[in-house]
């Protein structure tokens, strides 16, 4: 009773023409920020917060418009993903999978549309989480150390492996060359300039701007140019721009189920949005796929990444609000704006700032209702992109990136690195390596190096660690699984064919 007390007042401080103002304003710029490939939530979050200080806006007023660029960015992500296949950031690289084959059926439209329902399921049944358990799960999140995190990404990786189907040892390939990207620069821990061939560029490591537009980008303009150049394969525009009751009650349990992992994922500090998406497409794509239609344009692909990519967005709040620990990078820039407020997030935050903690809750509500009204009208909009001809899409996709490069470090390097990669992306698809497994072992690599290191400094270099609690044997257990039972399952439907074949 006290909690709902507590969220009517936090919907009286949301609901006030500023705040609802100021959350519409950030839903409408995180979506524009989330389409552009290579932005992401972190750099909109972060150019807003220092305007929104500059403006002297109230504490609980930035943080509503803060929050609404972040969720925004969520939603926008999917865009570029399903009509370019460039994924917004990397939380979306899982909806491209399908979301892209999809666009190239037509569907554009309808893969637009139900990944804006299951972004507002996702972030919905997030925010009833934070407002029911965050407490709980803030303490549960506790439980995880570094040996239990470095566990995690090993599942992810096993998930990335496994979703894959009849290419395991590709995605295995990939996923080693990303986690090979990751060690180059400065190692962090004993300053030494590692894999950068004595170059000064590469000191600060491969940006992920420049890795993830030049794996998908520019080897997607390389494909387009040369599926146009043989006329097959080219995207068509969308004639149905809405999904049907049928296609809602089709990916309606597995958007749910999407929606619960991965605000589960999303609590726990520095896990986020791309390993919840991976864990979730892997999850439904073994819980549902009985046709092999996963990667070719399945809309169940599509809803499930989605939801569980903004469920764990949302779920990042928890630890920030009860723990005073950013749950993601984009909620790390928030911890920083809540300081410039002389506010320290944390336990006692919600005794001592309710209205803050409660009009944040209730406006992450307004924002996810604000965000489906204005994505679905403008799914035509945005469909748009595909009557765009060739000739202009591709110099104009080109500009984008190659801007959204150069403006990391300002240096031609970038530029040229950027293009490296898109031609080595582009030899390794036509050879059936798929990107995604690539964009997620660099992105994780990081995390994966700094838990290990750590979690072996804690214990004097006994590995032992590694399997030393309940939590990790479960996670080992359930990657060796993700690994071992396609395999056989693979293996003895083969010798089922031939055994009837035979007969």
């Amino acid at each position: 009773m006290e909690i709902l007390q507590h969220l009517v007042a936090g919907f009286g401080v949301a609901l006030s023409p500023t705040n609802l103002l100021i959350a519409a304003v950030g839903c409408f710029i995180g979506t524009i920020v989330g389409l552009l490939p290579g932005l992401g939530p972190i750099n909109g979050v972060a150019i807003l917060m220092p305007l929104a200080f500059a403006m002297k806006l109230p504490a609980e007023t930035s943080l509503i418009l803060l929050a609404a660029v972040y969720i925004g960015c969520e939603y926008g992500g999917r865009i570029s993903s399903i009509l370019l296949n460039v994924p917004g950031d990397a939380g979306a690289i899982m909806t491209a999978l399908d979301g892209y084959p999809m666009a190239r059926k037509g569907l554009g439209g309808v893969a637009l549309s139900i990944s804006a329902w299951s972004s507002f399921v996702g972030s919905f049944i997030a925010t009833l989480g934070i407002v029911m358990f965050a407490p709980l799960l803030a303490s549960w999140a506790l439980s995880f150390g570094p040996a239990e995190y470095f566990a995690l990404m090993c599942f992810a990786f096993a998930c990335i492996a496994g979703l894959m189907g009849d290419a395991p040892v590709k995605a295995g390939l990939a996923a080693i060359i990303g986690l090979s990207m990751s060690c180059v620069g400065l190692d962090s821990n004993s300053g030494v300039y590692r894999f950068t061939g004595g170059d000064i560029h590469l000191s600060d490591g491969i940006q992920f701007v420049v890795v993830v537009i030049g794996v998908f980008s520019i080897s997607e303009l390389l494909l387009m140019l040369q599926e146009h150049h043989s006329s097959t394969g080219l995207v068509t525009q969308t004639g149905r721009m809405l999904f049907n009751l049928k296609e809602l009650a089709h990916t309606w349990w597995g958007t749910v189920r999407s929606s619960v992992v991965g605000f589960v994922v999303g609590v726990l500090p520095g896990a986020g949005a791309t390993i919840a998406s991976a864990m979730t497409y892997s999850m439904e794509k073994r819980l549902t796929d009985k046709e092999g239609t996963f990667g070719k344009g399945d809309i169940r692909g599509v809803a499930a990444p989605e939801a569980a990519n903004n469920s764990a967005a949302t779920g990042s709040f928890v630890p920030m609000l009860t723990l005073g620990v950013p749950g993601s990078g984009t909620t790390a820039v928030m911890v920083g704006a809540l300081s410039l407020y002389n506010i320290t997030p944390g336990p006692a935050l919600f005794t001592q700032q309710p209205d803050l903690v409660w009009g944040l809750i209730a406006s992450l509500f307004l924002a996810n209702v604000i965000l489906l009204v204005l994505n679905i009208p403008l799914v035509g909009v945005f469909t748009k992109v595909l009557s765009v001809p060739n000739w202009l899409l591709v110099p104009g996709i080109v500009a984008v990136s190659s801007v959204g490069v150069y403006a990391v470090h300002a240096t031609t390097f970038d530029l040229v690195l950027m293009t490296a990669l898109g031609f080595a992306a582009y030899g390794l698809r036509k050879q059936g390596v798929p990107m995604a497994p690539l964009i997620l072992g660099f992105v994780l690599g990081d995390m994966m190096e700094q838990n290990l290191r750590r979690a072996l400094s804690i214990s004097n270099g006994d590995a032992g660690i590694l399997v030393g609690s309940p939590i990790t044997i479960g996670l080992w257990t359930a990657a060796v699984l993700m690994l071992v039972v396609p395999v056989g399952m693979r293996t003895l439907s083969r010798r089922r064919h031939a055994e009837a074949a035979a007969a």
